[in-house]
């Protein structure tokens, strides 16, 4: 694989944590390739069989796959994900029980300019929308884990039986099989306008709150991450109360041509 940053772009993001809460999610990036992640909150008196929290697990794996990327690696991202959960477990393996079906675990999503290119790979829900030069728009997710039985929301057996498993939904956590799971595409760069990889604390703009994927695109490029995470943040608050949880850690990075 060529250098890193031999494609040129401009990259900005914003994070920001559920009001009263620690930020779960995470993003880190270099010159040709950016990541977000998005780690699952435990549930209450759950027991993970880990010594460590969900925060350590996405910090983690954050370190991980920037050494790989950084690095230029020559694997396809399916390779550097399972790559860098082979790092994460190896790192408190001896300490916890990596087969307790509620380990820690994140979303993942890398975006990789390089070559003339972009790839995108998506691992659960945190997805990478791409706005071509023709103005259309390309999403790029994995929604498994809408789909599962009895639908959401879904009750923690329901979670538990179905993580990791054909015909359920994928996480990176323990398991090294799942980022060959991962939803992938890849785009010819003279094609690619701009894009942005989200949390689904950001994209619930678009899928709790009625907004438009081509609008959030140009609100993230015209007023920036940071604004659009008050947006989401006037939204939660102007919203009837729901199911499901009222705020979220919320971040977006977004990537426009040099």
């Amino acid at each position: 694989m060529s250098a890193p940053g031999e494609t040129p772009a401009q990259v900005g993001y914003a994070t920001r944590a559920a009001p009263g809460a620690v930020n779960e999610d995470y993003v880190v990036a270099g010159p040709g390739w950016a990541v977000v992640l998005d780690g699952a909150t435990a549930p209450g008196g759950v027991d993970s069989g880990c010594a460590h929290d969900v925060a350590w697990l996405v910090h983690r794996l954050a370190a991980a796959l920037s050494a790989r990327l950084a690095a230029g690696s020559d694997g396809g991202l399916p390779d550097v994900l399972a790559d860098a959960i082979k790092d994460v477990c190896a790192a408190h393996g001896d300490t916890c029980d990596l087969a307790n079906p509620d380990s820690p675990s994140s979303t993942v999503a890398i975006a990789r300019w390089d070559r003339g290119e972009l790839e995108c790979l998506v691992l659960a829900d945190s997805p990478v929308v791409v706005r071509r030069t023709d103005g259309s728009v390309v999403v790029v997710e994995d929604d498994r884990l809408t789909r599962l039985p009895g639908g959401p929301p879904y009750t923690l057996e329901t979670v538990r039986t179905h993580r990791n498993r054909p015909g359920g939904f994928w996480v990176a956590s323990t398991s090294r099989a799942a980022a060959y799971e991962a939803v992938t595409a890849t785009f010819p760069w003279a094609e690619v306008e701009m894009f942005a990889l989200l949390s689904d604390g950001v994209t619930r703009l678009v899928e709790r709150f009625g907004g438009t994927w081509p609008d959030l695109l140009r609100e993230l490029r015209s007023a920036g991450p940071g604004r659009v995470i008050d947006l989401v943040r006037a939204a939660e608050l102007a919203a009837p109360a729901t199911r499901g949880k009222p705020h979220d850690d919320a971040t977006a990075v977004v990537v426009t041509r040099g």
